[in-house]
């Protein structure tokens, strides 16, 4: 529809989840991995007393225990053992690989595949709302490090509380600064000029790092790759370059020998 060379996105939703996704468009499909670093917050529904093989509601769901007797706050309680950085078991039904083959794939033939545990961080988890009862079901807000599993952490509360859980609707409400109050539907783009009018500065998917400030020769010099000396003096890190009317430019790091901004990434 828009003719661009390049299109990308930065990360996946689960098939059932909705949300909050940042397309990417030509030379700015280059910094995904530096979107990826952002924090997503998700508002999550876990249904407690069944589980699930896929550990969502794509699959039938088994019951496992009575939730009638849990309270909001034994909620609150569980999900205290899933902030911070947690060992964090991805989902069988996952894209993750298991002896060089999508854990998805190995389900789907019958195998049980067991992913490593990973690392995940989860800065915050809150409950919004909590339905009682034989098919409990709590509401909970939760921002986290990009790789975090939302159904993981669903079964695991589950089995936390002794009942079993898996993740019912899921909504990414955040990525990073962007905001679903200031998403669009898909559907709701038919032109060119639509999407053009909504194109955001391709530094809002970036994490926070030091700016350095390029007058047209410098950007000239860096646009061609080469380093070129800035003042004041950047610091240790990534670095973002841009050009004298504020767009970016580059990312690049520091040489403390020669004092000078390395481009790593020039844009178009």
């Amino acid at each position: 529809m828009t003719g661009a060379h390049r299109v990308g996105h930065a990360g996946t939703l689960d098939p059932l989840a909705t949300g909050v996704l940042p397309i990417l468009f030509e030379s700015a499909t280059r910094l995904a991995e530096f979107a990826l670093r952002l924090p997503k917050t998700y508002v999550a529904d876990i249904h407690l007393g069944f589980s699930t093989a896929t550990d969502d509601a794509e699959a039938e769901r088994e019951a496992v225990g009575d939730p009638s007797g849990l309270s909001a706050g034994d909620i609150e309680a569980g999900l205290v053992a899933f902030t911070g950085r947690i060992q964090q078991e991805p989902p069988a039904f996952s894209a993750v690989k298991v002896d060089g083959q999508r854990a998805y794939k190995l389900a789907r033939m019958g195998e049980e595949p067991r992913p490593h545990a990973r690392e995940v961080e989860v800065y915050e988890a809150r409950v919004l709302s909590f339905t009682a009862g034989a098919e409990a079901v709590a509401r909970v807000e939760i921002r986290c490090s990009s790789g975090t599993y939302l159904r993981s952490i669903a079964r695991d509360l589950g089995r936390r509380l002794g009942v079993g859980g898996y993740l019912g609707r899921l909504v990414r409400t955040a990525y990073g600064p962007l905001l679903i109050e200031s998403a669009v539907k898909v559907d709701a783009l038919t032109t060119t000029d639509e999407v053009r009018g909504l194109l955001l500065p391709a530094e809002v998917i970036l994490p926070d790092m030091e700016r350095v400030r390029l007058n047209v020769e410098q950007e000239a010099m860096v646009r061609q790759g080469r380093s070129v000396r800035v003042l004041p003096e950047p610091g240790p890190g990534l670095i973002r370059a841009h050009d004298a009317g504020g767009r970016l430019v580059a990312l690049g790091h520091a040489d403390p020998l020669r004092r000078t901004f390395v481009p790593e990434k020039v844009l178009s």
